[in-house]
């Protein structure tokens, strides 16, 4: 418990360096085109990286980020080694000014420990794609690329608009562009709701179960009792994937309705049956500490007996349960029953009791639909495409335009423009903490699966980054303000519109990117704009190379410190 909370302190702390490390990718071109002082800009950034935590509702980033490594690799000295490594890289490159990705350096840092620490459990031989997700690694490294390519593009595109002298094209395009943009996000949400209903319903779960079984089948041809197993998982795929399909359709209408309606339609048409008797057998047996006994099984030969025996025999509590939801049986039965077949430690007694009478599945199936509705975001994107169009046409059509008024309009909207970047900041950066804090409480037991997270984790993790941001990183702005290319107002407002889009973008997709890299990408593409001189390629190349090692560095150093933290806990 205490290595537990100082991971988490480490967590919180590597969040706040988070803050003022990425400080200058909010107000790096507001600042240096004095639309407000450095001081009013990290206020302004801290304030809306805070307001990510109402935005944000599914937090796809830090579940990715807490599935990096494979579960059965996950220990605290791993996620401690990791944190570690993680702000000592941070530290490091803040104070030599270079914008490297906090992102990027936790990822590797998490990684490397976990691969230090299954060679020395299961020795050098073992692969490295068994240890860490391949997926989720590959596209992080892709969108080192991706990140900064679609903030140029974008940034580009935004320019070109922007500075067309007949307006009412300008806000053809403006209405086209907004239109498109909200069919994509509605494309993400509906994809989203989907694929959490899938998992709701263990359909992934059962998928790696049946692929990995028909792969140990390939060794052991014609094993009868691996032939069984498969069967069975067959069977709950089958299943599984027959109560998806009746639900399935109504997902697709959720804008006509909501997902307490959704849910409620499933519950009354006995679609969440099947799966309420196991997401209650799973609520009640981690009552019974068996988390705890998991986490502690891959070290102790003790635990493991135990919780091998545990795993097989509680599934037997289902048939309890089953007639508990059914109401021919009263709580005091259940939880006779449950005792006989696996028994209930006398301090988890009432914990169980209230797990087994607060048990909701219509509730908790509305709540994971509901994740992923992103209404809010599209809102806000038409709000500000709105705000775009009436101050261009005021400027433009109302008053007569000069420079210093098409100035001042510009300085006007690079307060909306770093607002959503800070917002995209605080929403992206602040999950990856969130997904680190996860891992812990997952690998100590505290809770079973990232679902489960508890409510105090994000609040935490958004004012750390918030109260990060407040501290400024003066270093970096120079860099970012001034190196790579000189910024006006209009070519703020436009990298700065470009890198929140990329990671709105990026976010609904799940997908840790690099806010480091997007508003970099963005920068060099309001430059390139003018000329491909305008941009400072030599610094541009120095940041490039910081990038591509910032992932490989932190292994290493996170591997390191790992074999040098276990050598001091033995």
């Amino acid at each position: 418990m205490t290595l537990l909370i100082i991971i988490i302190a480490l967590a919180l702390i590597f969040d706040y360096i988070n803050g003022f490390h990425d400080a200058a990718n909010s107000i790096a071109t507001v600042v240096s085109t004095k639309v407000l002082t450095p001081f009013q800009a990290v206020l302004w950034a801290a304030l809306f990286n805070s307001v990510a935590f109402w935005i944000f509702k599914d937090h796809a980033v830090a579940n990715s980020i807490s599935k990096t490594v494979y579960k059965e690799f996950i220990t605290l000295p791993v996620i401690f080694s990791g944190l570690l490594a993680a702000i000592f890289w941070n530290l490091l490159t803040w104070w030599y000014g270079i914008p490297s990705s906090s992102s990027h350096t936790l990822i590797g840092g998490f990684a490397g420990a976990a691969i230090a620490h299954a060679l020395s459990v299961k020795g050098i031989n073992f692969s490295w794609a068994k240890i860490v997700d391949a997926d989720t690694i590959i596209k992080t490294i892709l969108f080192i690329f991706l990140a900064p390519m679609i903030g140029i593009i974008i940034s580009m595109f935004i320019t070109v608009v922007t500075i067309m002298q007949n307006i009412w094209y300008r806000l053809g395009i403006i209405v086209v562009v907004t239109v498109l943009t909200a069919f994509l996000f509605d494309y993400f949400e509906n994809s989203k709701m989907n694929e959490n209903a899938q998992k709701f319903y263990g359909i992934d779960k059962y998928k790696t179960e049946v692929a990995n079984l028909t792969s140990e089948l390939e060794e052991k041809k014609a094993d009868t009792i691996l032939l069984g197993k498969i069967a069975t998982a067959n069977e709950k795929l089958a299943k599984a994937n027959a109560n998806f399909d009746h639900i399935h359709p109504y997902i697709e209408n959720f804008d006509k309705t909501s997902a307490d309606y959704i849910a409620k339609v499933a519950k009354d048409s006995g679609w969440l049956d099947q799966i309420a008797v196991s997401k209650l057998k799973d609520a009640v047996r981690n009552a019974n500490d068996f988390l705890v006994l998991e986490a502690k099984a891959p070290e102790n030969d003790t635990a493991k007996r135990e919780y091998d025996k545990a795993k097989l025999i509680t599934e037997e509590y289902k048939l309890p349960l089953k007639a508990y939801l059914a109401g021919t049986i009263g709580i005091d039965s259940a939880l006779t029953a449950i005792h006989t077949i696996y028994p209930i430690q006398d301090k988890n007694m009432d914990k169980v009791k209230a797990k087994i009478t607060k048990f909701d599945i219509e509730k908790t199936f509305a709540s994971e639909v509901d994740k992923a509705d992103n209404t809010i975001i599209v809102n806000g994107i038409f709000g500000s495409s709105l705000i775009f169009m009436l101050i261009y046409l005021y400027v433009e059509k109302i008053k007569t335009p000069t420079a210093l008024t098409v100035g001042n309009m510009f300085k006007k909207l690079q307060l909306f423009s770093s607002a959503a970047f800070s917002i995209g900041h605080g929403g992206n950066d602040a999950q990856k903490v969130m997904g680190i804090i996860g891992a812990a409480l997952i690998a100590s037991g505290s809770i079973q699966d990232f679902a489960s997270l508890p409510s105090w984790v994000p609040v935490a993790c958004y004012l750390a980054i918030g109260l990060g941001t407040m501290s400024g990183g003066w270093k970096i702005v120079k860099t970012m303000g001034s190196k790579i290319t000189k910024v006006t107002p209009l070519e703020g407002v436009a990298a700065e519109t470009a890198g929140a889009f990329t990671l709105f973008f990026t976010g609904q997709m799940g997908i840790p990117v690099s806010t480091t890299h997007t508003i970099t990408g963005s920068i060099i593409g309001v430059g390139a704009t003018k000329r491909l001189s305008a941009v400072r390629w030599g610094v541009t190349t120095n940041l490039l190379w910081a990038w591509i090692l910032t992932i490989p560095v932190s292994a290493v150093l996170a591997a390191i410190t790992y074999y040098i933290v276990t050598f001091f806990l033995k």
